[in-house]
């Protein structure tokens, strides 16, 4: 998957400015594609140039002139091409697995304390992705909107990056143990 991909998927639910679009990154996209905010400028220059994407000037009083954007027809047909497409297995690259990898050389401490930043980490992303969430459904239960709900697309991601966390928390708290565990047994001998 390219970026542009991942752009054309959130200008979906209407005009962003790129500052918009950099916003909807950090909350909702960035559970499965992450980009720095000078990457998303450059992307929806080349989708523009590109016409996957237009653009048009909005004259604001107090505050400069931005530029919002929209998918075009065509950059609808290249989101029905990629989806088309087979998609590639995930991957996990994460540097904190290569170290616990490694924790039968390293400090245990250190490495604990890794993992215990990592778990907030983790924690504070399923308050987040929980919030969106009921923001998103409102009143509804999560089985009616996902059965009528009119845009289904970006909680079915949410749902994807609540589960993600859940699993990197769960996996962080189980690694702690085990090497509290393991410090107590080598400690009694």
């Amino acid at each position: 998957m390219a970026l542009r991909h991942a752009v054309l998927a959130a200008l979906l639910d209407g005009e962003l400015s790129g500052y918009q679009l950099t916003k909807v990154f950090d909350l909702g996209v960035a559970n499965f594609w992450h980009a720095q905010p000078q990457q998303l400028y450059a992307e929806l220059t080349r989708l523009e140039k590109d016409g996957l994407v237009t653009g048009r000037e909005v004259v604001q009083d107090t505050r400069p002139t931005k530029r919002l954007f929209t998918v075009t027809d065509a950059g609808l047909a290249e989101l029905d091409r990629f989806t088309a497409a087979a998609a590639k297995p995930s991957f996990i690259r994460d540097d904190l697995v290569v170290k616990v990898q490694a924790a039968d050389h390293v400090d245990t401490e250190t490495l604990i304390a890794q993992l215990t930043e990592r778990t907030a980490f983790a924690q504070a992303k399923i308050d987040l992705f929980a919030e969106l969430l009921r923001g998103m459904r409102g009143e509804r239960t999560e089985e009616d909107f996902l059965r009528h709900g009119e845009r289904i697309g970006p909680y079915l991601t949410c749902l994807r990056g609540l589960a993600f966390e859940r699993g990197n928390r769960d996996w962080c708290e189980s690694v702690i143990t085990v090497l509290r565990e393991r410090q107590r047994a080598h400690a009694r001998h």
